[in-house]
């Protein structure tokens, strides 16, 4: 696993191997963030990570210039990683919690600019994860969601829904909330 683009490029990182993820591959992720890149200026954005692992994509998004990165996982192993490894790089826009993802999204108030949601692709619900997002306004006027799924789910029918991206096995749908980026 390695950080693609930003300040700290090129950085590898090794997480351990009894980790309970199926990492973004290197290739997809490029992509996706290519892809982001075209559309958000990620200087001063608030980002969400649902389903964070590895933490991959959250230390992605700090290193291209996001403000702050909330990442958030049930594992207290997966946790416990981001946590050191943020540490070790000496970042301090990420903040790690430990939480049911779906409990979160009914509790916060919080809003966003970006939402990442990666959920195991074996999970029941993953349908749902947008359209809890946009009930709860989570998500900023112009900002995106990018949700994560295995190919036999199709997201295209909800609200927000502008695209899907497959590379290999990794299915990326975009959602944006209308409106202008404030």
């Amino acid at each position: 696993m390695r950080i693609i683009s930003g300040k700290y490029n090129r950085r590898i990182l090794r997480p351990p191997k009894n980790l309970p993820v199926r990492p973004t591959t290197d290739m997809a992720k490029e992509s996706l963030f290519n892809i982001l890149k075209n559309r958000v200026c990620f200087e001063g954005k608030q980002v969400l990570e649902l389903f964070a692992g590895t933490g991959s994509i959250s230390l992605e998004f700090v290193s291209r210039g996001c403000k702050s990165v909330l990442s958030i996982d049930n594992n207290q192993r997966c946790v416990a990683w981001i946590r050191d490894v943020s540490k070790s790089l000496g970042i301090t826009e990420i903040t790690v919690l430990r939480s049911d993802v779906f409990r979160f999204l009914e509790q916060t108030h919080a809003t966003f600019d970006i939402i990442f949601a990666d959920p195991p692709y074996d999970m029941e619900g993953i349908e749902t994860i947008s359209l809890k997002i946009f009930e709860k306004g989570l998500l900023n006027p112009g900002g995106w969601l990018v949700v994560e799924h295995p190919q036999s789910i199709n997201l295209s029918e909800q609200p927000g829904f502008t695209e899907q991206r497959r590379y290999g096995r990794v299915n990326f749908s975009f959602f944006q909330n209308p409106g202008e980026e404030q």
